[in-house]
């Protein structure tokens, strides 16, 4: 498999160069050159066995299956659930995939855990360091930090929107005593910091010296390692297909891990997307334009963004492959905050996706649905991804697949507000509150990134 960038502009690369890249040299997101078909029966397989089978065309020839099973069961070890994502029945023809039994509980635990150990196994081959940068709305953070902590090869500096995530969440990342982990408040909101994390990519010498890393979705081991979910809990419920998922995202990354799924012969009828009241992918599939708007902080806050970076990779393909095209729509993005990809091409778009915008009010309401009728305790982010589902009628007899990103205890407050009821947190953090946090804090500026950076590299 080689990996080429959505903007054209620079040579392909095999799987090691798109992991330890991350970013393309000319600003572009790695893609692989083509879909590769699925063709495992995972209904009786373990799910280290799905993986092994999905992401093998994806590292060849980088890496055989015998060097990668081991990883992959080292991965998901450390996962609380024999079953690494069980699917439960919500209801109806509605279902629940459980993406938080990780070590930090959320969804981003099932491609980073396995992320890490990749960029651990190709730096030992190289013989070299890496400084992961990452920029996070909440999630991410904690989960590539648990994924890179104590790795000799690996530092990891992590930039957070300074209050507006929760405090389950910024504890998660700013407890954790490590030489290898930097924390950084900034000044700002997750579309700021993933901007400087993007400024630091394209300033080559930054890049070249400390040898920058990515572990955000802009990475496509990331979205690789998220494509596997889709696959078990499709045919845990539908091994004949089809089936439809409604995702909660913000930057289009967990969604497009299904797509490209879909790319490759899993029977989906339909993704709805999930967004809160900062709703430029619910916007941009009701109206056919993509128009950013100023970020309000929300119950949700791994979805507060206006800046859908996987986007990128989806309109590769929509644009026809075509690099040149896309680098001039984001670029357009960019200038006037709003591009428009015409009816021809918004039409296969509405094939694929609906959106649906599911504000605080209709959050917390969902929340105390889902508790009143089932009992079960959910995150908002899980909510909005319900809400969503329910909005938008599948075909009779097509199962629906919700994704639950989060364990209600990383959201208490929300939790608490809609149902009375504060979670708990497991065992494993019941001391999170308690330990003392290590964070630096930063203004929105490049300059004072890259000099933090130079600073702190060891």
């Amino acid at each position: 498999m080689r990996y080429v960038s959505t903007r054209g502009s620079c040579p392909p690369v095999g799987f090691d160069g798109a992991l330890v890249g991350g970013l393309a040299p000319d600003g572009g997101l790695y893609v692989p050159e083509e879909w590769p078909e699925i063709d495992v029966h995972p209904s009786a397989e373990r799910y280290t066995d799905v993986a092994v089978e999905v992401l093998a065309p994806y590292v060849a020839p980088a890496m055989g299956r015998d060097e990668l099973r081991p990883l992959v069961e080292e991965a998901y070890a450390t996962f609380g659930h024999p079953e690494v994502c069980p699917v439960r029945p919500l209801g109806g023809d509605l279902h629940l995939l459980e993406l938080f039994w990780g070590p930090t509980l959320a969804f981003k635990d099932v491609a980073l855990q396995l992320v890490g150990r990749l960029f651990d196994r190709e730096l030992a081959r190289r013989d070299e360091r890496a400084t992961i940068l990452v920029a996070t709305s909440g999630d991410t953070g904690s989960a590539a930090i648990e994924a890179c902590r104590g790795r000799d090869r690996l530092d990891i500096v992590v930039l957070h929107p300074a209050g507006r995530v929760s405090e389950v969440q910024r504890r998660q990342m700013t407890t954790v005593d490590e030489p290898n982990v930097r924390n950084v408040a900034v000044d700002g909101t997750f579309d700021d910091c993933q901007d400087l994390v993007k400024a630091a990519f394209a300033d080559t010498a930054l890049r070249a010296e400390l040898q920058l890393a990515a572990m955000n979705s802009i990475n496509w081991g990331r979205v690789m390692a998220q494509v596997v979910y889709y696959v078990t809990s499709a045919a845990a419920v539908a091994p004949e297909g089809p089936v439809s998922f409604s995702v909660p995202t913000g930057n289009f990354g967990n969604v497009l891990a299904g797509w490209v799924a879909a790319q490759g012969g899993l029977d989906v009828d339909r993704f709805v997307i999930g967004s809160n009241r900062n709703d430029i992918l619910a916007r941009w599939i009701d109206s056919g334009v993509m128009e950013m708007e100023g970020v309000e902080p929300s119950l949700s806050p791994s979805m507060d963004i206006q800046v859908s970076s996987n986007v990128e990779r989806y309109l590769w393909e929509l644009y026809g492959r075509n690099g040149a095209v896309v680098a001039e729509a984001m670029s357009t993005l960019r200038a006037t905050g709003r591009i428009d990809v015409g009816e021809a091409r918004m039409a296969r778009v509405r094939s694929a996706f609906s959106g649906v915008r599911v504000d605080d009010e209709a959050t917390l309401a969902e929340i105390r649905r889902v508790h009143d009728e089932t009992g079960e305790l959910v995150d908002p982010h899980t909510a909005v991804a319900i809400a969503a589902a329910r909005a938008v009628p599948s075909p009779a007899g097509t199962p629906r697949i919700c994704l639950a990103t989060a364990h209600a205890a990383k959201f208490p407050d929300a939790v608490e507000a809609a149902t009375g009821i504060r979670p708990l947190l497991p065992p494993h953090l019941a001391d999170l509150l308690e330990q003392d946090e290590r964070v630096d804090h930063l203004a929105n500026d490049s300059a004072a990134l890259a000099d933090y950076l130079r600073a702190t590299a060891r």
